[in-house]
């Protein structure tokens, strides 16, 4: 039996709206295996976010999948009836949303929805899914657990809320989570408590990972993978301490670069001129051309995503390194 959990091939995601058809997600392609972390590296509207929403089938009009394929453990997604995907949703494949009010119902208790969300998959009396609960609230962090059941939302801060959100989807130990941003809203000790069990989760159970960021501090840390996105398409991806080390796409070494450092303390910051493009109005060719230092007349045509190095692949015609 294959370790796949999830294979992504030339997924397209484009949205048709008065203004001209914006490709959101532009042939995006990835696999993640059993027990694997992969990070979902880029700037705001880049598509990282709705990559995730794809893979569950939650793009609204008029957005909608062109082309591509999303397959599950072999099970084709795209296509999938409704009631197939809400029998996979939160329990086989959770999302950790970034707004924790898009998770959260705010006229119902904590322990109704937790509860709720346990009986749609499993026949379990309350008194057994009423423990899981606590349970889960305890691992992320959240003080006096049993107390906090009989909170309403609103009652609650919004890092408390963001802590029940994730709780909610690690309630059925999932094959798949796909985390938008959840730790954003957070400071930094819980963020690393979150970050330690998650990691924690995949180990033990198996459970893969996808963690949607602009952080790359956190994803180093995190990840085994990174994948970088750039107006709608991945520009590189392979393992965490290579490209962190060693980046390939132009792109991400601007990201890098623009992380503070303790080593350059006094210094100005680098920053990647200009700004990322819109997506109805791409330029011709390669779409960080017009930002990148490296560029000239043969990036006015389309690169292709190639394996530059062993297991590390990027869209460039001059990427940093060569094999």
């Amino acid at each position: 039996m294959s370790d796949t959990v999830l294979s992504v091939e030339g997924l397209k995601t484009w949205f048709f709206t008065k203004a001209g058809t914006l490709k959101a997600v532009d042939g995006v392609s990835f696999s993640l295996a059993r027990g694997e972390i992969l990070g979902l590296v880029g700037e705001s509207g880049s598509g990282k976010s709705i990559t995730g929403f794809s893979i569950l089938g939650l793009v609204d009009a008029p957005g909608r999948i062109v082309e591509g394929s999303v397959r599950f453990k072999g099970e084709e997604l795209v296509g999938a009836g409704e009631e197939r995907l809400r029998a996979l949703r939160g329990r086989r494949i959770a999302m950790i949303f970034q707004d924790p009010m898009m998770t959260l119902n705010p006229v119902l208790r904590i322990d109704t929805q937790m509860i709720e969300a346990i009986r749609a998959h499993e026949t379990i009396d309350e008194r057994k899914a009423r423990e899981r609960c606590v349970e889960a609230l305890a691992k992320v962090g959240i003080p006096s657990p049993e107390e906090r059941l009989k909170s309403y939302p609103h009652q609650l801060s919004g890092g408390m809320r963001q802590r029940v959100a994730i709780a909610i989807a690690l309630l059925h130990s999932p094959d798949l989570i796909i985390a938008d941003e959840p730790t954003t809203a957070l400071d930094v000790t819980i963020q690393a408590q979150i970050l330690f069990e998650v990691q924690k989760l995949c180990a033990e159970t198996g459970t893969a990972l996808i963690w949607v960021t602009h952080d790359l501090a956190v994803v180093s840390g995190l990840a085994d993978r990174i994948a970088v996105m750039y107006a709608g398409r991945i520009v590189e991806q392979g393992p965490v301490g290579d490209v962190v080390q060693r980046p390939l796409h132009p792109y991400a070494r601007g990201l890098l670069d623009s992380v503070p450092s303790a080593n350059a303390r006094g210094e100005r910051l680098r920053q990647i001129p200009g700004m990322a493009p819109s997506l109805a109005a791409l330029p011709q060719g390669c779409p960080f051309r017009p930002r990148c230092p490296r560029a000239d007349d043969v990036c006015l045509a389309e690169p292709a995503e190639t394996e530059i190095l062993p297991g590390r692949t990027a869209r460039c015609f001059h990427p940093l390194e060569t094999a």
